[in-house]
């Protein structure tokens, strides 16, 4: 078959990329070394000196103050220019200058990234945030950040076990300035009465000794899709203290406040609406004839219609809220000339409502995190480094959610609103626990009330729960001789989790349990210059990580016990790259194979092994009036001799056979909630192959132009690949021009060649055969930026 056969067919082009890249590179070098007697610069190098990774400083991950060339695994560094210039607003848009972030949409709302075909970890200033489950929680806002480092792979020892092993993204926060620097104002407005505002303050308090940073956010976005909008604000404050010349104390305070849309898209995601925007029309019937949408229910179709892309699967009278504040810590003492101290505190409070008229609840009514790392770096020599860490983690949710009754296929979107509301029966508030006048959940616990021997109510992610983590790393970094160099960690992960029901039904005795383990994970790197620019290197990790559900929190199963597989979820990595970063020219290459296998955690909180193999290439280069930036990614996302599942087996079991000339349903029913059999066939909802090139030019000094461009290959939405995301390209340009010194004004436009583009709509590809989301339209949006 093709589809076997194309790996090692796509490997070979990949891979031949991956050598004209070096070779142009290595020409480009060899240019500008025979031309360097004659070239006189002058001015700011604007392009090089504030867009090239290969001045990307990173801290945390394996060590501080480290160089994207010196990091034995495939990192993407994106500075704060280059988010300003490629308007990188959200988690989805790092896919432009990041090989292999390709993400579903998070039902509008992305809070975690998707790295190499799996949900990643999000972490800021080398600390896990809290974020949503399975990719649907809050959204992040940028406005306390300048960099946003993408690292491929699982979480290195300094960091500890996690849920989710794709890769993570470390964000940087901004930093006060202990030296004058500008302050900044800016505001942008854009289609669908889109409008942002940003107020960004640096003082010094005491020169050379302390200083302040304010940042304040303001979004009130309209938005192309119906019932759909986005309100937050944004406050932050970063303070930096330099008691002497052997230390400094960073100190950063965030809180952020939000209301969005839960946006799932279209539903009936049939290759005639990928293809050609048509709907078949017609609302669900249950077995006992109530239009309610609900599990199991047949259409019978009445017709097709074209669908417009804004008619999505959402609710004007739907509640979406989340308020958030966070405090980071970091205190840096050089002890001596061989040891130095680094201290990394965290605390985090979360509190989220939303209530939806489709009958899907999630509550959490506080989710407390707090963290402390201490991490002492000593030097043997000047090519022998250790460090040794001592982390403590604790985590506290409660939370109520309610997600059984959900049913999406059977809503007609093109007929009344009322269609797509799901009022709960009787029957199954039996099987519900009322939170408060109207609002029902799951309980945190399963009971037999009636003695029956069965359980009688109906489980989501209701929990209490605590857990303690604490961690014990080393890391030994060692420098052989010029060109050898290896690196080799290990990490202990001692975890105590205690579970209890918040809302036991009346009369039951609230369920509960404890658990402890521990849990390892350990890496080993070897890096060798192969020239003074070029270096090749391998790198093999091991982690047990956990499955958890929303927040962080970990819940009771239907036998009332905290599942021990939620600690036995075995991920590897092997990776093998190169880079390519001279400093008498202005090239930055790498590249990187990988063979990674990890755990998928389902919506249901099982567990599916997934294996990936891929290669991804990045490319960038800068001169004194463009920069180019390029990317190329192969993956191949296989189950690893697993099992899955899907809310229905494909979308012909929505309908009945009633009208074969507008498709031949198997009326199943669906929701039907399909199980399938252990299988190596390939994971649904990612694209095999993505390519990414982005530019700038300097037209005049005053005066410059960039493009953003992705291209996707062709898809399977579903398991069983009955609908196909066909080839997709987007194309974003902008210009900036500065008025004078201080003014500049940017103008975007977005899809600028109007594509029709899909995505999936949810991690997992649980909803592939219900549910797809339409990209936006062409959009533009002006921006204007003060200096002072």
């Amino acid at each position: 078959m093709r589809r076997n056969a194309s790996p090692q067919r796509h490997s070979t082009v990949a891979l031949s990329v991956l050598l004209s890249l070096f070779c142009s590179a290595t020409s480009a070098q060899q240019t500008t070394e025979d031309s360097i007697e004659v070239i006189e610069v002058t001015g700011n190098n604007v392009n090089q000196s504030l867009m090239s990774p290969k001045e990307a400083v990173i801290n945390g991950p394996f060590g501080d103050g480290l160089a994207l060339k010196d990091i034995p695994r495939s990192v993407t560094a994106i500075s704060a220019q280059m988010m300003e210039a490629l308007d990188i607003t959200t988690l989805q848009d790092i896919l432009a200058v990041s090989p292999n972030t390709y993400a579903a949409t998070g039902f509008g709302a992305p809070s975690l990234p998707t790295i190499r075909g799996q949900l990643g970890e999000l972490l800021q200033d080398g600390v896990r945030r809290q974020a949503g489950n399975n990719g649907f929680g809050v959204p992040l806002s940028f406005n306390a950040i300048e960099q946003i480092d993408v690292v491929k792979g699982p979480t290195p020892v300094l960091f500890g076990t996690s849920q989710r092993n794709g890769g993570f993204v470390n964000l940087q926060s901004k930093l006060a300035s202990i030296t004058p620097q500008d302050s900044q104002f800016s505001f942008s407005a854009g289609r669908w009465d889109s409008y942002q505002a940003q107020m960004d303050i640096s003082r010094v308090l005491v020169e050379n000794k302390s200083g302040i940073r304010l940042s304040y956010e303001r979004i009130d976005n309209g938005d192309f899709y119906d019932f759909s909008s986005h309100q937050s604000d944004s406050l932050y404050t970063a303070l930096r203290f330099v008691p002497d010349n052997v230390s400094t104390w960073d100190i950063n305070f965030e809180y952020y406040d939000v209301q969005f849309t839960d946006n799932a898209g279209i539903n009936r995601p049939t290759q005639d609406l990928i293809d050609n925007g048509v709907y078949i029309t017609g609302q669900g019937v249950q077995a006992n004839g109530s239009l309610v949408p609900g599990a199991g229910a047949v259409i019978s179709p009445t017709g097709q219609v074209v669908i417009d892309r804004s008619r999505v699967l959402t609710d004007p009278d739907n509640i979406n809220t989340a308020t958030t504040y966070l405090i980071h810590s970091i205190y840096k003492r050089q002890l001596n000339e061989q040891t130095s101290l680094k201290n990394t505190t965290y605390y985090q409070h979360l509190e989220r409502e939303e209530i939806a008229q489709n009958s899907f609840v999630e509550i959490i009514d506080g989710a407390k995190t707090a963290q402390n790392r201490t991490e002492l770096a000593y030097d043997w020599s000047d090519k022998q480094q250790s460090i040794f860490a001592v982390d403590v983690r604790y985590n506290s949710v409660l939370g109520f959610s309610q997600f059984t009754t959900e049913a999406d296929a059977p809503i007609d979107l093109t007929g009344p609103i009322t269609n797509r509301r799901i009022p709960l029966t009787n029957a199954q508030k039996a099987r519900l626990v009322e939170l408060r006048p109207g609002v029902f959940v799951s309980p945190g616990g399963q009971y037999d009330i009636n003695d029956d021997g069965l359980g009688d109510f109906s489980l989501s992610d209701t929990t209490d729960s605590t857990s303690w983590q604490t961690g014990l790393a080393v890391q030994h970094d060692s420098k052989w001789n010029d060109e050898l160099s290896t690196s080799v960690g290990y990490r202990l992960d001692y975890y105590d989790v205690e579970a209890r029901d918040p809302i036991a039904p009346q009369g039951q005795l609230a369920a509960s349990d404890s658990i402890n383990d521990i849990l390892q994970s350990g890496q080993i790197s070897v890096s060798y210059a192969i020239t003074p620019s070029l270096t090749s290197y391998i790198a093999s990790t091991y982690n047990e990580a956990t499955s958890n559900s929303m927040a962080g929190g970990n819940t009771l199963g239907g036998d009332n016990l905290i599942s021990e597989l939620n600690f036995a979820t075995d991920n590897t990595l092997f990776e093998a790259g190169l880079k390519y970063a001279p400093d008498e020219s202005n090239w930055y290459v790498d590249g990187a194979w990988f063979n990674q296998k990890r755990s998928l955690r389902n919506r249901d909180g099982s567990n599916t092994g997934i294996r990936a193999t891929g290669l991804e290439v990045q490319a960038f280069y800068a001169a004194e009036r463009f920069w180019l930036s390029a990317g190329y990614t192969y993956i191949d996302v296989r189950y690893d001799n697993s099992g899955t599942s899907q809310e229905s087996r494909q979308v012909a079991d929505a309908f009945d056979n009633s009208r074969p000339d507008i498709i031949q349903g198997t009326a199943v029913g669906s929701p039907n909630f399909t199980p399938f059999a252990p299988s190596t066939r390939r994971v649904q909802g990612i694209p095999e192959q993505s390519v990414g090139l982005s530019g700038g030019y300097n037209i005049k000094d005053n005066w410059t132009a960039g493009f953003s461009s992705i291209y996707t290959k062709s898809y399977p939405l579903d398991f069983l690949a009955t609908v196909m995301i066909r080839d997709q390209f987007t194309l974003d340009i902008n210009t900036r021009y500065m008025l004078n010194e201080k003014l500049a004004l940017r103008f975007a436009v977005n899809n600028v060649t109007n594509e029709k583009n899909w995505r999936p709509v949810f991690e997992g590809g649980f909803f592939g055969p219900t549910l797809v989301f339409p990209e936006l339209p062409i959009h533009g949006e002006v921006k204007l930026t003060y200096s002072f």
